[in-house]
């Protein structure tokens, strides 16, 4: 079975030379992708559905992990499905969530090619607000994945940043509740253990396409010193030449992030908490999370 996920297509003459040509700068490791603009590719093209435009949109971001994987990005991000999603029609969420279970299973199916690209997917954001039965998938492929790591690759689902900060900030309150931390081992770094990124680098490059300007409440916190990219292009329309001009926007701004980022290590190192007790508390929070995951992979998928 050929998996969706996975696209080991030939690649032509120029697309070898252009990757030659990106990978002699410096590459970013993380990419962060804010997918925008599959409805409004539904409308132009005269679909019969906006869940078509979504369709066309998984397709380009199957392509898109393809040519990161062809650039040496080894860790993607992408925006799937905000919490504020669920406020649009009932036919388009209900048509969302059949859309991931579907993509979702075919790649559970098909663990041979997964573990072949060794790639670990994991999944940010309130998972609960989710469907019981794509709980159930997205806990399995976890688990799964858990020690694959020549890839990585993040999917946000019912995810905001202002809730990934806010259940974060919860489970530290927890923590000092449960005794495990005092109030003055709260810090920047104790927050970023606990937010859904933990295990992953900043983002070095964020691409937002459609036109849009703007963030949409997405990994706020961790994009404070990445560099931005805005494309006018449509999600579906998304192709190797947007991808490399973002990569050429990463490489002129290349010199001034890592300053800024050095600047920013220094001023945030802390060292005034008590390492003994915030790594018993880590150590808790970790333990509730695979608890959590191991219940939903083992539980059976009812709605």
């Amino acid at each position: 079975m050929s998996s969706s996920w996975f696209q080991d297509t030939e690649p032509s003459w120029w697309h070898r030379w252009a990757c030659r040509v990106l990978k002699a700068g410096p590459v970013p490791r993380h990419v962060a992708f804010i997918m925008d603009g599959n409805r409004r590719y539904a409308r132009k093209n005269g679909l019969p559905s906006v869940l078509d435009g979504h369709s066309k949109g998984f397709d380009r971001l199957a392509k898109t992990l393809e040519w990161c994987r062809d650039l040496g990005v080894n860790e993607v991000t992408v925006y799937a499905f905000s919490i504020e999603n669920f406020k649009r029609k009932e036919e388009e969420v209900d048509g969302l969530m059949d859309l991931a279970k579907r993509k979702f299973q075919e790649l559970l199916d098909d663990k041979e090619t997964v573990a072949k690209h060794g790639v670990r997917f994991r999944f940010l954001g309130d998972i609960s607000r989710l469907p019981a039965d794509l709980q159930h998938l997205l806990a399995q492929i976890t688990l799964f994945t858990r020690d694959f790591d020549r890839a990585f690759i993040n999917v946000c689902l019912a995810y905001t940043a202002q809730d990934e900060m806010t259940r974060a900030v919860k489970a530290v309150t927890m923590g000092v509740e449960k005794g495990l931390i005092d109030a003055e081992d709260i810090s920047e770094s104790l927050i970023s253990k606990c937010l859904d990124t933990r295990y992953s680098p900043d983002p070095d490059l964020l691409v937002r396409t459609s036109g849009e300007a703007r963030m949409s409440d997405f990994m706020l916190w961790q994009s404070s010193n990445c560099c931005l990219h805005f494309d006018n292009v449509l999600w579906p329309d998304y192709s190797f030449y947007n991808l490399s001009l973002a990569v050429l926007h990463y490489q002129r701004h290349f010199a001034a992030i890592q300053d800024l980022r050095n600047q920013l290590r220094q001023a945030t190192e802390d060292d005034t908490c008590d390492q003994t007790r915030v790594a018993k508390f880590l150590e808790w929070f970790e333990q509730s999370k695979r608890a959590e995951l191991e219940r939903l992979a083992a539980s059976p998928a009812v709605n």
